[in-house]
Order: structure tokens, then sequence, then C-alpha cells
């Protein structure tokens, strides 16, 4: 969000940096240099840009059962109970969500019959980064979730980490959420080989999974090979606050989301300028002993941005422009907010709602639409890993109805060989 985007009576305490647009180009060119590598070139163009980037060019890049069984003994009971209680939470909830959805039927007229039906995606390439950190409750959000749709093959690819191999509770998460392929590769390679197959690797319908800004790339570059599931790249936290918020929890929760990676937007619009001196202050002072201070330093200094408003309406339009992956409310009232903003990933009432929680255990979704993208789209849900597919069915009574209407409009538009499979109909079925 730039300064000439700020709502009126909404001012900057710290600004963030605008992206600029060669990082934009750069990525772009990237990406597309190692897409178009993995096309042509098939498993050695993997194999060459995971030489490259990850240090990584194992005999076999899919994970054999003793290497699974192996990292099952490193977690250990304790860590392997933990990670089977997030799997339940999230199959738990992704079960609620299936529930919503129903296939329908009507009939409009006699003789017609008209409906949908629910058909799951056949097969789903899943991405875990590694980045930063070994993360392992994105397994649980697209493997769990992708397995409750009903989706017969599940991919799933992750990053080496330190030349080891994928982290081992990453790959326990893997085994207990069902995944049904497991491989060992990294960025962009890894989601072009699950587009279009290398090796052993046949291609798959859909890529989901977030990741950072090469990941989003190659999702939006491959879209139309595959489907995606949505533009998911750098985290983003908006918390909406005003005098009753805590400001160390709210800088806490801010720089909860900024260790995620240097280019991670942390906003605060406050319509407290007490507020917001208080959070700038304690974010310092938090910085000081956080062990990953040297990623959330940088993301702050870079994207961390403190707005003062005039008034809950004002954070209202602010928040609503931004469109966060995740936004905070940490207000009075934070069913106002609840009822009245539409454009979010996912969104926290009150103090004790982080967003640690549905990023880690809680049961909801964390693959979340970022860049603004929360103005169209929601996040990873059971729906996104189902096809909505309609079907109709009609008599000589429903066709001898709806012909001359089908006719005369295809005959306003001038599409007459459209025109003549109505009344082609219409003269065989007239004595009916």
């Amino acid at each position: 969000m730039l300064t000439s985007e700020l709502p009126d009576k909404v001012r900057w305490l710290k600004e963030p940096e605008a992206a600029e647009e060669g990082d934009r180009e750069r990525v772009e060119a990237t990406v597309r240099a190692i897409i178009d590598a993995v096309r042509r070139e098939g498993l050695e163009g993997v194999r060459r840009y995971s030489r490259e980037l990850d240090g990584w060019d194992p005999a076999e890049f899919r994970v054999d059962r003793s290497t699974i069984d192996a990292a099952y003994r490193e977690v250990g009971e304790s860590g392997v109970a933990q990670i089977r209680t997030v799997h339940e939470h999230v199959r738990d909830f992704a079960q609620v969500q299936l529930k919503a959805l129903q296939e329908v039927e009507s009939t409009p007229h006699p003789g017609i019959r008209l409906g949908h039906r629910l058909i799951p995606i056949r097969s789903v390439g899943c991405y875990v980064p590694g980045g930063q950190y070994p993360l392992i409750a994105s397994v649980h959000m697209q493997v769990t979730t992708a397995r409750v749709a009903g989706v017969e093959r599940i991919v799933i690819c992750a990053p080496p980490r330190q030349g080891q191999g994928i982290w081992p509770a990453t790959l326990v998460a893997m085994d207990v959420c069902g995944a049904d392929e497991i491989y060992c590769l990294g960025g962009v390679q890894a989601l072009a080989a699950m587009a279009f197959g290398a090796g052993d690797m046949r291609a798959v319908d859909m890529l989901t999974g977030p990741g950072n800004a090469f990941v989003a790339e190659a999702k939006r570059q491959l879209f139309g090979v595959v489907g995606i599931d949505l533009p998911a790249g750098p985290t983003e936290i908006l918390i909406v606050a005003d005098a009753s918020a805590d400001p160390e929890m709210v800088a806490c929760d801010l720089l909860g989301q900024a260790e995620h990676g240097p280019t991670s937007p942390a906003h605060l619009i406050t319509d407290s300028p007490a507020l917001a001196d208080a959070v700038g202050e304690a974010i310092q002072d938090q910085l000081e002993s956080l062990p990953t201070r040297a990623i959330a330093a940088e993301a702050w200094r870079r994207r961390g941005a403190i707005a003062i408003a005039e008034g809950p309406e004002q954070m209202l339009e602010y928040s609503d422009r931004f469109a966060p992956e995740h936004l905070q409310i940490m207000t009075r009232d934070p069913a106002w907010f609840h009822q009245r903003a539409r454009n979010y990933g996912s969104i926290f009432l009150g103090e004790e709602s982080t967003v640690a929680y549905s990023d880690k255990a809680v049961g909801t979704n964390h693959t979340l639409p970022t860049g603004g993208a929360a103005r169209y789209t929601g996040g990873l849900w059971v729906g996104k890993f189902i096809k909505v597919v309609s079907y109709q069915e009609l008599t000589r009574e429903g066709s001898n109805f709806i012909a001359p209407i089908a006719g005369a409009i295809a005959t306003m538009e001038g599409m007459h060989a459209h025109a003549a499979t109505c009344e082609r109909r219409l003269q065989k079925y007239k004595e009916s």
C-alpha cells in the first residue's frame, strides 16, 4: 500500500518500503527459465536446477519407506502424537466444510432436469516450502484437506534441509496425512516437475501450497497447464487495534509474522496515537531478545508499517484496501469489524485469537491469499479440491418448450448452426 493509496484521515507513523519493479522482473525471468528447462528436458532439467539451487542430487528424488520410518524414530513418540493431533484438527474442520457442500437438482419446467455434481480433482501436487524454517503445518493444510475432499492421488514435494533430505518432522506429517508420493525436491523445479511430470513422477491436475515470491510466480506461470489453489506468496498480517489493545501483545503478533521472511508485510492500523507509539517502542524492545531477530528486523524495516486513522471507519477502509492474508482485530468490539470487513484471507477476533494458532494447529487452513488476492478469493479449503459440474437432461416435452427460445437467441446472435440444432429437434419432436 503506497502513501497515495491511503484513505482520507489516515497517516503513516511508519511507512513501508515499496517493492522495486526490478525485483518483480527478476523473479518472473528466473521462474520462466526454470519452467522452460523442465518442460524441455524433463528430469534432467529438474536435476540440474536441484543441484544448482539446493545442492541436492540424489539417485532418486522420491523418498523411500525406510527414510520415512527413520524420521518417525527421530521425531519420537511425543512429537508424532502432536503431529497426529494437528492432523485430526485439520481433518475434522475439513469434514465440517465438506458437509456444507451438496449436489443439487431442479425441474424448472416439465421435461427439463438440471443439476450439479461434486467431483473431486483426480490428482494434486502439494508444495511445502522450506526457506528459513522446516514447515510442518503446511502439510496438514494441503494433504489432509485434499484427502477429505476425495482426491485419489496426492503428490507432495519439499526441499532438502542442509543437504540431509526433508526435515524429519515434516516427513512424518506427510506420511501421517496420507500423501501417496513424497519427493525431496524444492522450489520452482518441484512445481514444474509436478505440472509436467518428470522421470517416474506423473503430472498432476492441480498445484497447491504457499511459498516465497518465486513459488508464487511459478504457480502463476503454470496456471493453465494445471489448476492452482490461489496466489499464496510471502505472508502478511494487518492488525486493527484501538486504545484498548495491549501494545506488547500487538508488537509480539506483528513480529510473529515478520519472522517468516524479509519481504513479509506486517501492518498496524489504529486510531490511538498513543498505542501506535507504544507498539513501535515495544517492537524494538522485543527484537533485542528475539532469536529470529535478523529476519524479523529486516522484514519490519522494509515492509513493516504503522498507520494512524481518525476512527473505525477509516481503519476498516484501510483494511479492505490492503486485503491482507491475516486480519487480526484487537479492539473493544471485534464483532463490529467482523460484520463489515470484506477483504481478507482469514480473520482473527480478539487478543486471544492469534494468527499462530491457525498457522500451526487449531484446524482452519493457513494457505491463504496474499498480495491483494483476498479481494477476489478465499483461502484453501475442501471445496478447492472439488469440481462443481452441471448437467442437464431433457425429455421431448422439455425440448419442445426450450427449442424456440434457444433458437431465437441463437438467431439474434447470428449463430445459425446453433439455431439449426434447435430447429431440427423442434421439427422432429413436434408430433410428440
